[in-house]
């Protein structure tokens, strides 16, 4: 996809506090560390205009950002931050499920975990939550970059074997800073919105089917 403009749009913790144009959405979700928003940075080749930080749980809200005029990628709080206290531990829960249950412009998830690491009890959670809701779904493996090229397969075989039901052409290696992965997940991202720029049913859209 070629970005012509991305901009910030606004943010939100309710419904009422979203945008109302009725554009199609992408979502990202994930722990508080992956890098969330440096992966939205590195799609849009932009520097800074996601926030990013050394500090887990910075992102308290869910954040628009305007494409092309045509779509939002939409950063979600992130999950599992331990000094995050429990009552802003669960608004924040409680905000990204009204978000992901309720929002009718939504089109895909993007879940994105640590490929350093095994899925995480939370990413599980999280994945298992997004299939009983029958989101279509991605999951974006980041930081590819740190990790040796020769591990890299042993580390996919053990991000999908974390994953149980998670099928292979739905797994993204991505890296933000170098910016592996980009026009595979751009391909999947278009997919998903179809060839027009107004929204498609969610149950059109299958992750699976674009092999």
């Amino acid at each position: 996809m070629k970005i012509n403009s991305a901009t910030y749009a606004q943010s939100g913790v309710r419904a009422d506090q979203y945008p109302t144009a009725g554009l199609p959405e992408i979502a990202l979700v994930g722990r508080s560390n992956v890098g969330k928003s440096s992966l939205t940075n590195s799609l849009l080749s932009r520097r800074a205009l996601a926030r990013t930080s050394g500090q887990p749980g910075k992102t308290q809200t869910a954040n628009f950002y305007l494409v092309n005029e045509s779509f939002y990628l939409v950063d979600l709080p992130g999950y599992g931050y331990a000094k995050a206290s429990k009552v802003d531990r669960t608004r924040f829960s409680r905000m990204v499920a009204d978000y992901l249950e309720r929002r009718q412009e939504l089109r895909l998830v993007l879940q994105v975990i640590d490929l350093r690491h095994p899925p995480t009890a939370l990413d599980q959670a999280m994945f298992v939550y997004l299939q009983d809701l029958s989101v279509p779904r991605l999951v974006v493996a980041n930081k590819l970059d740190k990790l040796k090229r020769s591990v890299v397969e042993q580390h996919r075989r053990a991000a999908l074997a974390g994953l149980p039901g998670l099928a292979a052409q739905d797994l993204v290696l991505f890296s933000a800073e170098t910016k592996q992965g980009v026009p595979e997940l751009w391909r999947l991202i278009e997919a998903a919105l179809g060839p027009e720029p107004g929204p498609p049913g969610m149950e059109e859209f299958s992750p699976g089917s674009l092999q």
